[in-house]
């Protein structure tokens, strides 16, 4: 299941195949012989031969190419086994900073370059003055094929990223922020276990918004945050919130037999990144102070770089940097115990204030009113002028449509009309939210927007929420499903055609 054979159909190119790795969690015992747990690390080399025609990249450190087309590549930091990635096809490169390019098809270079221009240099150099030295070398990255199922696998010097993030406007580049995170809290610093996996996610979440604070702003930052809080909300009430996943130390036990147990991919879902950045947010609460906190996660990564860790190392060491709040017994207060934190399923005792987000929030909560309300007020809506708005504005105004639908009849339709800036979007986010209101208002006329996008691209976040939402409807949406499915299945991920079939009750159909 590690190494995804691409036919050429599946690349954006078409012409020739690819081949890719991905390690995250436990895949790479099928790639190589490993310990296959993050508990341990080791630095590696490699020679790759690939026909002519071919590149091969990894996440290493160095590599040079040979003659015979063989590339031998070193890892000279110790890692853990799923950082370890290749990458084999049709691919170039071009230089978009002092120690980074981007990686892609012929036909994907270009727009990869315009978008990641400078861009890169820009975040590292934030990271490093908030977290500590960037010790991997080189940042590359690498525009997957459309099927690639995530949004970005954090392999070191080489990120992995999905091509959604070629919006042509630089509209999502800030999402590469939460990859270039992980190069502190994940890659240098790991979770020992995958079942305190919030120690990588949770970490890198925080991390993420104190780098995207620094750039663009506390109130940007809250909004982006509150996206993310409301993806949390949607996840828990659809697995319900005493669901032994929706704990930040998940038991994965391995099973008396294949059947049982619970596999490591099985625990990626929205609690580890928010409710994770949610404690995380709640220690810095209990600090009191951010230049503290940050001095307080500058020290935390130096402690424990390299190595790999659990939830009481790290909890342990906050106590000891801290020695006056140890002495509060601030892991044992009412309701907020870190024991609690760990192991009991369910919303977050603490949240995070995102009001200064409210400044973005209250229009784009306005305006929502007004497309929600029976008698369209058109006067009130043409007054409010959305060309300003940055992607995360915007996907909290379709979070809130989307919370309101159905709308009454006919208000979607001119919604879709009123901002074609939406409705004919190519930012993924953008078009993921407006197919789930086509969806949850049984806008047929908009159905074909559904089945394009899925066709476009295979990421994990975007095809299964489309999925659940098409079954969960009318007959029609069903039969949306159904087809768009047995349309585009051969692109997927077999991963993520396996869950597909779980939610519309295929499996074991074959």
């Amino acid at each position: 299941p590690q190494v995804c054979w691409l036919s050429p159909e599946q690349t954006a190119g078409k012409q020739k195949p690819y081949m890719y790795t991905q390690g995250q969690a436990v895949l790479n015992r099928s790639f190589f012989p490993c310990f296959d747990t993050p508990s341990v690390k080791f630095t590696y080399s490699a020679t790759v031969k690939v026909p002519e025609g071919f590149t091969a990249v990894m996440s290493a450190t160095s590599w040079e190419k040979q003659k015979d087309n063989t590339f031998v590549f070193k890892m000279s930091q110790p890692i853990p086994s799923y950082l370890i990635a290749l990458v084999v096809g049709d691919i170039v490169s071009a230089d978009v900073g002092p120690r980074s390019r981007v990686w892609a098809e012929p036909c994907l270079i270009e727009a990869a370059k315009k978008e990641y221009d400078g861009v890169i240099e820009e975040f590292l150099v934030v990271g490093e003055k908030l977290f500590g030295p960037y010790v991997w070398g080189r940042y590359d990255i690498l525009f997957m094929p459309p099927s690639f199922p995530f949004g970005g696998m954090e392999n070191p010097c080489l990120t992995f990223v999905t091509p959604c993030l070629l919006a042509g406007d630089r509209s999502l580049v800030d999402v590469i922020i939460h990859e270039i995170s992980h190069s502190w809290f994940g890659n240098l610093v790991t979770n020992a276990t995958w079942g305190e996996f919030w120690l990588n996610e949770g970490f890198t979440m925080y991390a993420q918004r104190r780098i995207s604070t620094e750039v663009y702003g506390l109130p940007y930052t809250c909004l982006e945050a509150a996206t993310g809080r409301a993806l949390l909300r949607q996840h828990m009430d659809a697995t319900g919130e005493e669901h032994p996943l929706n704990k930040l130390r998940v038991v994965i036990e391995p099973g008396l037999c294949l059947f049982l147990g619970v596999n490591p991919d099985d625990t990626y879902n929205e609690t580890p990144y928010e409710k994770g950045y949610c404690f995380v947010s709640y220690l810095a609460h209990l600090v009191g102070n951010q230049s503290k906190f940050d001095a307080f996660l500058q020290a935390y990564v130096n402690r424990f770089k390299f190595q790999s860790i659990t939830a009481d190392d790290t909890l342990s060491f906050f106590l000891e940097y801290f020695p006056e709040l140890k002495e509060k017994g601030v892991d044992s207060i009412p309701g907020f115990e870190f024991e609690r934190w760990l192991n009991t399923p369910g919303w977050p005792p603490y949240l995070p204030d995102l009001s200064p987000g409210q400044q973005l929030m209250r229009p784009a909560e306005e305006l929502a009113e007004l497309w929600a309300a029976d008698g369209l007020n058109m006067e009130a809506i043409e007054a409010v002028d959305i060309t300003g708005w940055r992607t995360y504005q915007l996907v909290y105004f379709l979070d809130q449509v989307l919370q309101k639908s159905p709308l009454p009849e006919g208000n979607v339709k001119r919604l879709s009309k009123m901002y074609p800036k939406i409705s004919k979007a190519q930012n993924a986010e953008l078009r993921l939210r407006w197919c789930q209101i086509v969806l949850k208002n049984n806008l047929e006329a908009e159905y074909s927007k559904v089945k394009d996008f899925l066709s476009s691209q295979g990421k994990q976040k975007y095809t299964l929420p489309l999925y659940r939402a098409m079954w969960g409807g009318s007959e029609a949406s069903r039969a949306l499903a159904m087809e768009t499915f047995s349309a585009t299945a051969p692109q997927l991920h077999i991963n993520v055609q396996n869950y597909v079939k779980k939610i519309l009750g295929l499996e074991g159909a074959e």
